[in-house]
């Protein structure tokens, strides 16, 4: 069992960053949080190949230069043992449900999550992640109709 999760947060706005850090921080699961305010700067930080430990990805869609698709174009051709130990969550405003298809198209996609996310689907998302080995996670189930696991 992992007892020891980074997360990372994706987002160009501020506020979205500081609520999730919060969230992170008041979710009740250890957890070390890095955030990006540019995609480009997680994507480079996971293609080094230095992230070892279990890692949850919260990644907003709509960004400046690279938005939350290019990150995910460009991190599935990263070589697998770059990306065997990141999970990624679609953390977003967005309501199109193109943008959630999409999401769920690429295999690293988890979950997609609408902004504000509550502490207990952070938790929630922590613990999965901390339990489950990666290449058996299937995200947790919810209820809300813009949350849930890869359908």
């Amino acid at each position: 069992m992992n007892t020891y999760t980074k997360v990372f947060i994706v987002d160009d706005n501020e506020d979205d960053l500081f609520f999730a850090q919060i969230g992170v921080e008041r979710c009740g699961q250890p957890a070390e949080l890095t955030k990006f305010v540019r995609a480009e700067d997680a994507l480079a930080l996971l293609s080094s190949g230095v992230v070892d430990s279990p890692t949850l990805v919260l990644l907003d869609i709509n960004m400046p230069v690279m938005s939350g698709f290019d990150f995910l174009d460009d991190f599935e051709k990263l070589p697998q043992a770059h990306r065997a130990n990141v999970t990624v969550v679609m953390l977003t405003s967005s309501i199109d449900q193109t943008d959630r298809q999409r999401a769920f198209s690429y295999p690293s996609v988890k979950d997609y999550v609408r902004k504000p996310i509550e502490r207990s689907k952070l938790a929630s998302l922590i613990q999965q992640l901390q339990a489950v080995p990666l290449d058996h996670w299937q995200g947790p189930t919810s209820s809300a109709p813009e949350g849930g696991s890869r359908p």
